[in-house]
């Protein structure tokens, strides 16, 4: 399988020692903040894997080689780009074959994470059903990967500017486990709760890890969603975030946005209105993420 990527130095070095690996997307980096936020995050997010006892490796598609795990210098050079492509499972082998260079998002790290035997992969949000989805179809891979590809993902839920309650009824359908950490409710990105049960709940780590085993041992394809809630002092609560994304939605709809340039325009629109607080509140569910990612990182190989 390395033949179709390029581990970096830090990565293939646990690889060989068999220490836990923590995949990361590279979109927040070029779709999600800007230069130098998006190093400092990255930096960060990265900094907070090790911390956490595992090795971070973040995956970019560069001059069309496939790379898990990045240095310093590539992921400075990722952060400075311009017109970086965003790629999901539909782009990540056309882009690799025209020598471009792309950041992955949910989908498409999580296939590059099974080529690597990367078994854990740590985000801020999935994407899933849009609103107005049943007049446009807006649904993002991110589901149907999940279904297939057996990878753990660790996130905050599903976007909140996205339809939850339709999200979760595809997930379900798929038959993709959602997990609530600690808590029953099912958290929604920048706020730790939200009206929808969680289908699953599980405290720990360890449960999570033996979970993601007996899955691989039982046969059972796809992987886990992991819904970490942010920690309540950074959370937006509900009630304060409604209307904002109901602004922002309505704005996208005024200015005809569609397709994969929705989700960083309505982002982006959120930070203003929200005066920044959404990016602080968004930096602080991936550190939160990534924490737990490699926790159960470290747990898989204790089990395996």
């Amino acid at each position: 399988m390395t033949a179709f990527f390029t581990p970096s130095p830090e990565v293939a070095e646990a690889f060989a020692d068999g220490r836990p690996v923590v995949a990361l997307e590279s979109t927040i980096i070029t779709h999600g903040m800007p230069y130098p936020d998006n190093l400092t995050t990255a930096r960060a997010v990265e900094d907070t894997v090790r911390e956490s006892g595992a090795t971070p490796a973040t995956i970019a598609v560069l001059e069309g080689s496939l790379h898990v795990g990045l240095t310093d210098t590539q992921l400075e050079t990722l952060a400075q780009a311009k017109g970086v492509a965003k790629l999901s499972r539909a782009d990540l082998a056309a882009c690799m074959a025209r020598g471009g260079t792309g950041a992955t998002t949910v989908a498409s790290t999580m296939i590059a994470a099974r080529l690597a035997g990367i078994e854990v992969f740590a985000t801020g949000g999935i994407g899933g059903v849009h609103q107005g989805a049943d007049q446009s179809f807006d649904i993002s891979a991110d589901l149907q990967e999940l279904a297939q590809t057996p990878v753990t993902v660790v996130a905050a839920g599903a976007k909140a500017i996205l339809d939850l309650n339709k999200t979760l009824e595809v997930l379900e359908t798929l038959g993709v486990p959602v997990v609530a950490m600690g808590q029953d409710s099912l958290p929604a990105f920048w706020s730790a709760t939200s009206e929808l049960k969680a289908p699953l709940r599980m405290d720990t780590a360890p449960e999570v890890a033996r979970a993601h085993r007996l899955r691989r041992a039982m046969g059972i394809p796809g992987g886990q969603l992991i819904a970490n809630p942010i920690p309540a002092t950074l959370e937006i609560p509900p009630h304060e975030m409604a209307p904002v994304i109901a602004q922002a939605n309505a704005d996208a709809d005024a200015m005809g946005i569609t397709g994969k340039e929705v989700t960083p325009f309505l982002l982006s629109r959120i930070y203003d209105l929200t005066g920044g607080r959404s990016l602080k509140a968004n930096i602080g569910l991936v550190l939160n993420n990534a924490r737990l990612a490699a926790e159960i990182a470290t747990q898989l190989v204790k089990i395996s």
